[in-house]
């Protein structure tokens, strides 16, 4: 049996299982953030998704933090031959018309986000197979359809993240790194709160929160005591 690290064990040993406020919750998971890596301070949360009418709720939308989360994408944008220099310029690490559609055509998907312009939809509706089961198939809701690339672009580079629930209502959503002061962090979650609680629809009945635990990337999980 492969023996557990000192670190490890220190960490088992700072595990609560009652729930604790948004303060007591920060400082416990900053605190055992002792890895040498920089972590990233996650919030793990499960919705009630269960509509009186109309089947089960999917959220799926974007969120711009007050204090960008440090999460960092390899934008690709996809445009008219004509604006491929122009991306590039505005901040597109990758910028293409056919020879990109052809990369996603044979698999290469070397990027994290995928920003489309209008006149290219046509073209790439046909990957959708390929786009759609990695979350990278651009759309207007979520700010990845656009002939503002400059907009787009600087959106994503400067926090503007995409959540969406699973089948079990759980989502997540990282609000910053372990190097972030408590305030940024707490700003972060109560900002995510309060925008969570406006997305609830009018046909679910009852507590739209379920839970909320904090963690971090390699240390514990706090469940977090109050919802507002």
């Amino acid at each position: 049996m492969k023996k557990k690290s000192k670190r490890f064990k220190l960490l088992e040993k700072k595990k609560i299982k009652e729930r604790l406020s948004l303060d007591k919750s920060i400082d416990l998971i900053k605190e055992t953030c002792t890895s040498k890596m920089e972590e990233s301070i996650d919030l793990s949360i499960r919705i009630n998704t269960k509509q009186s009418k109309g089947g089960d709720f999917n959220l799926r939308t974007v969120v711009k933090l007050p204090h960008p989360n440090g999460k960092k994408f390899k934008i690709a944008v996809l445009c008219e031959q004509e604006k491929v220099e122009e991306a590039k310029k505005i901040g597109a690490d990758i910028a293409g018309s056919q020879e990109l559609l052809d990369q996603i055509s044979s698999g290469k998907l070397n990027f994290d986000k995928l920003i489309c312009t209008p006149g290219m939809m046509s073209k790439i509706g046909k990957l959708g197979k390929i786009l759609g089961p990695k979350g990278l198939m651009p759309n207007p809701k979520l700010g990845t359809v656009s002939n503002d690339l400059k907009k787009s672009i600087t959106d994503l580079k400067t926090g503007l993240v995409e959540i969406k629930n699973d089948k079990d209502g759980n989502l997540a959503l990282s609000i910053g790194r372990k190097k972030f002061s408590k305030e940024k962090l707490q700003e972060n979650y109560n900002f995510f709160v309060d925008f969570l609680k406006k997305e609830k629809p009018e046909n679910i009945k009852g507590e739209f929160i379920k839970n909320i635990f904090l963690t971090s990337t390699m240390g514990i999980s706090c469940k977090i005591g109050s919802k507002n």
